[in-house]
């Protein structure tokens, strides 16, 4: 496994500021973070991800992480994620980041 390197403590301690009932999709975090991008920030959450709340982290059209369907619409139905169908409602779910 790699080593845990700057870029993904930074991703993840981004992942950890995602309220309850919002997501922000990968891209946005790698936006935001002004660094790598949304494959880079999938890699880390891949790879450590399990300790942070990673369902809040979906596809940019809200679609949840491959192979975690189940339990990422079972999560966002917990915290009353906005959905449209099995994909979180990106008009109303999609967090902007704290206040900068």
């Amino acid at each position: 496994m790699e080593r845990l390197n700057d870029y993904a403590e930074r991703v993840l301690d981004f992942v950890e500021l995602i309220p309850p009932g919002k997501v922000m999709p990968y891209g946005d975090i790698a936006e935001y973070l002004g660094e790598g991008g949304p494959r880079q920030v999938g890699h880390v959450l891949s790879l450590w991800g399990g300790g942070v709340p990673w369902w809040r982290v979906p596809r940019a059209d809200g679609s949840p992480p491959v192979g975690h369907e189940v339990e990422c619409l079972a999560r966002w139905r917990e915290e009353g994620t906005p959905l449209r169908g099995n994909r979180a409602d990106m008009r109303f779910a999609r967090w902007d980041g704290p206040a900068r």
